[in-house]
């Protein structure tokens, strides 16, 4: 399994000692609010039980617990595309509200985005952030990614229809196999 280590920061594998933080930090609404409606509400042990099982069969990882001072603070992950898009990935991740404005997402993000780009050999790395979700657009910005697109009303959180921006970063240090092409 892999880790990835920056000073007080550490992206390792879920163990079943973080079910507790997870199901608490999940059933903070300014966590649910900003994620996908597939987290459920609310947010049992039971649920963080099965989205540890889930990520212990990756091969190759590719979602971590990101432990901040030796605390469990949040989940960062890349959901390989396939098909045409199998040399891209979405990231995603989300941060205990105690752990907050503390640079610990940008540095998160810039890790796994480092291995993304290394370990995992891929060309682009992307997410689509909800319009509202300023914090998160901040920290994409702040780890190089740069604003791609709006996609204007494509998104239904809550009951409101809104904005999705989407911010991209690429892998400009991609090695060619032979036969490949890559225009800027």
């Amino acid at each position: 399994m892999a880790e990835l280590i920056d000073k007080n920061l550490l992206l390792r594998p879920f163990t079943k000692l973080d079910i507790p933080d997870i199901a608490r930090f999940c059933n903070n609404s300014k966590i649910a609010n900003n994620v996908r409606d597939f987290l459920p509400k609310p947010y049992s042990e039971t649920d963080a039980l099965d989205f540890i099982n889930i990520c212990s069969k990756e091969d190759p990882q590719t979602t971590f617990a990101i432990e901040y001072n030796n605390l469990f603070a949040g989940s960062i992950g890349l959901v390989p595309m396939n098909d045409v898009h199998r040399l891209s990935a979405e990231i995603g991740y989300w941060l205990g509200e105690p752990f907050h404005n503390k640079g610990i997402m940008t540095r998160s993000v810039k890790l796994i985005t480092e291995y993304g780009f290394s370990k995992l050999n891929l060309i682009r790395i992307f997410s689509g952030i909800f319009e509202f979700n300023l914090a998160s657009r901040r920290v994409l910005e702040k780890s190089g990614f740069k604003l791609e697109s709006i996609a204007e009303k494509a998104i239904i959180k809550n009951g409101v229809i809104c904005d999705e921006y989407r911010y991209v970063l690429i892998n400009r240090k991609y090695k060619l196999k032979s036969g490949q092409s890559f225009y800027e």
